[in-house]
């Protein structure tokens, strides 16, 4: 029988700080896992890296090198490969608890069925402290949007999912030009079919690099606007509450102000929302055209699960 867990890793010139993964996977005490790496498109030594990781032998390793697709062209990959049980994304500037493998596996066979998408657990920074806020204590299920809406929980959480699921729910579009689809679009797609088990652990300790993508959400806006665009289309259909819905049409305006899109209201799902919401799209976009700063985010993003990025 092969390993129950898949932990994946993006990777695009990552080389100076996967050596953390790598070091937290030798330490794991539960060694029923495989680490998938990613390499999209890396320039520098990473390939060396892994060669010297896999012959070292501490560690099972798969490692595929594409070309540049950015994060969710290779999240699109990575679950095209997976092909056990459970995967979880570890991020090339993260690494896991110690003991991470071993709690997530425990729980799953205690607990976990097709009745569920996987399981959510907590982040943490370097410190040891929470990113944002834990999840209530006497819940045992949830969306993951309603973690966000309904339970007011804050900040980055792990996501372990079943690998069924990511691997059946449509890829993300690729659009020619860009690089990034906010990855909560597969998120969206999967709490419809099933709840995750909440997890009060933490699995994961994370870094917000100033060269990830979290920290410059602006330029991500203004040099992806198709997929965002794409991404609010699917925001806005499933969307919890009003405020979130007019929230996602009006950055469904400011992504098709971009791309000069103006069929953008024929085109939206929730078309009485985006009509209301143009107005304030279109000032949404005028100030991410000549803003300079970097962020509309807090760093301990509390954006229903758009992740760190690449």
């Amino acid at each position: 029988m092969g390993p129950t867990l898949t932990v994946f890793t993006p990777a695009f010139n990552r080389a100076y700080t996967l050596h953390l993964c790598y070091d937290s996977l030798k330490r794991q005490t539960s060694k029923d896992f495989i680490w998938l790496i990613i390499d999209d498109g890396s320039t520098d030594n990473t390939k060396e890296l892994v060669e010297k990781w896999i012959s070292e032998g501490f560690v099972p390793i798969r490692y595929y090198y594409q070309e540049n697709q950015g994060m969710h062209g290779a999240h699109n990959t990575a679950y095209e490969l997976i092909d056990t049980e459970l995967n979880v994304c570890i991020d090339s500037d993260d690494y896991m608890a110690d003991d991470a493998v071993e709690k997530i596996l425990s729980f799953w066979k205690q607990n976990g069925s097709d009745r569920y998408a996987g399981i959510v657990g907590l982040d943490a920074n370097q410190n040891g402290n929470i990113i944002g806020t834990k999840m209530p204590s006497d819940l045992r299920e949830s969306k993951l949007s309603d973690l966000y809406v309904k339970h007011k929980v804050k900040g980055d959480k792990k996501l372990v999912y079943r690998s069924e699921l990511t691997r059946n729910s449509p890829p993300y579009p690729i659009f020619p030009g860009e690089k990034y689809c906010p990855l909560s679009y597969k998120y969206i797609l999967i709490d419809q079919e099933c709840p995750l088990l909440i997890m009060n652990e933490v699995l994961c300790f994370v870094e917000y690099l100033d060269d990830g993508s979290s920290m410059n959400i602006i330029k991500q806006y203004k040099k992806n606007p198709r997929g965002f665009s794409f991404f609010r289309k699917i925001a806005m259909q499933y969307a919890p509450s009003f405020k979130d819905r007019f929230r996602e049409a009006m950055h469904y305006v400011s992504s098709n102000f971009m791309i000069k899109n103006y069929k953008f209201l024929k085109e939206s799902p929730c078309k009485w929302t985006t009509f209301v919401a143009t107005p304030l799209g279109f000032l949404l976009y005028c100030y991410i055209l000549n803003t300079h700063r970097t962020t509309v985010l807090k760093k301990n993003k509390t954006s229903r699960g758009t992740g760190k990025e690449e």
